[in-house]
């Protein structure tokens, strides 16, 4: 089953919510940082929940451009790809 980048933002979404402490509205442009205002251990708390759900890994080496939720799931898409 090939998921799209907007049907795996969407779950990347639901996966999101008990860490948007702030209920901002999460959009592709959403950043984790700034928007949510999560810390570094939140945002690896959370990428692990959503390798969990995609039985993936997100390789390290691309975690420093991952700034933005459409980000991620255009990450996870490619992963679901290879």
């Amino acid at each position: 089953m090939t998921l799209s980048t907007n049907e795996i933002f969407d779950q990347i979404c639901d996966i999101m919510q008990p860490f948007n402490q702030k209920s901002v509205d999460i959009k592709q442009e959403t950043t984790f940082a700034t928007d949510l205002e999560l810390d570094s251990l939140s945002v690896m708390d959370m990428l692990a929940a959503i390798e969990d759900h995609f039985d993936v890994t997100v390789p390290l080496n691309i975690l420093p451009d991952l700034e933005t939720v459409g980000q991620v799931a255009e990450a996870i898409k490619n992963i679901l790809d290879e």
